[in-house]
């Protein structure tokens, strides 16, 4: 028969002291586990009236659009919680649109997002929408809040006008962002007046532009009734879903995917050289809401 081993207070010390190693260990080994599976969020929310056919839109219906798209993304029951987790009363907060004259930001989604923030206690003197003037704007040189919001279209300079190139007015000269197809564009993030401000990024896919060639191109031909809005908190991923969106209407369109006058690499530079965001479809979670039809991705 075997002699039974006594346990020495040597084996005893021995053995916690692995078993705290293990337990120091396992919530790292599953924090870093689940974050390898972790998809950034990207909410797509469209509506079928939320543009008539005479291309009116309806503001009651983007505002719903925009709280339910909130709602969803940050799991809250009513539009107000959702705002109170990205916004609150101490908030400087600049709403920074667009306002390229054929395909302006929406005057009725900049006022959704007005009415939630002054609803979230932002106080409407420390509240601004601009566009070009972003650099000399007091509330922008204050902010510690910004809220990116632009249609998106096809670009001559960057293959899409999308959230990260919306910030080129944060800059001087923005020509001097043009080589290479604006490949540095992500360079503005950090620039100390937008650095770490931006909270929530809103593409505009209410009637986008999927194909366009040469500077300030515009033609209704290659814009359509889309009626849906891009949500999220990063604008790389925003982005990239925005320009597969392009692409799979000019691919339905044309039967190809038609060229551009340059590809949107800035994207895909923006995630890798400058580390704003996630760009590779396969890690960002496409959340639909709403319409259907037509839905392409």
């Amino acid at each position: 028969m075997a002699k039974e081993r006594t346990i020495t207070r040597r084996d005893f010390l021995r053995g916690t002291a692995g078993m705290a190693l293990a337990a120091s260990l396992a919530p790292r080994i599953w924090t870093e586990a689940a974050y390898a599976e972790e998809k950034t969020k990207v909410i797509l929310i469209r509506h079928p009236e939320a543009v008539s056919a005479e291309g009116k839109i309806n503001r009651e219906i983007v505002q719903s659009m925009v709280d339910d798209a909130l709602k969803t993304r940050f799991s809250e029951k009513e539009p107000l919680q959702a705002w109170q987790q990205l916004f609150n009363s101490s908030d400087v907060v600049g709403i920074k649109s667009n306002s390229w004259k054929d395909l302006p930001t929406p005057k009725e989604l900049e006022a959704a997002i007005l009415r939630r923030l002054m609803d979230a206690g932002v106080l409407e003197k420390n509240i601004s929408i601009d566009d070009r003037g972003v650099r000399n704007n007091p509330i922008f040189q204050n902010s510690t809040a910004l809220v990116n919001v632009r249609p998106v279209r096809t670009h001559h300079w960057a293959g899409i006008g999308g959230c990260i190139k919306n910030y080129i007015p944060f800059v001087p000269r923005p020509s001097e962002y043009h080589d290479n197809a604006c490949a540095d564009l992500a360079k503005i993030w950090d620039l100390p007046i937008v650095k770490g401000k931006t909270r929530l990024n809103i593409l505009c896919a209410l009637q986008p532009q999927f194909y366009g060639r040469g500077a300030s191109f515009f033609d209704r031909r290659y814009v359509w009734p889309y009626k849906g809005l891009l949500l999220g908190t990063d604008p790389v991923a925003v982005d990239a879903v925005g320009a597969h969106l392009l692409q799979k209407k000019r691919i339905a369109f044309f039967g190809e995917d038609r060229e551009l006058d340059v590809p949107p690499t800035h994207i895909n530079v923006a995630d890798k050289k400058y580390h704003l965001g996630v760009s590779d479809l396969n890690r960002i979670q496409l959340i639909k809401l709403g319409w259907m039809e037509g839905v392409l991705i």
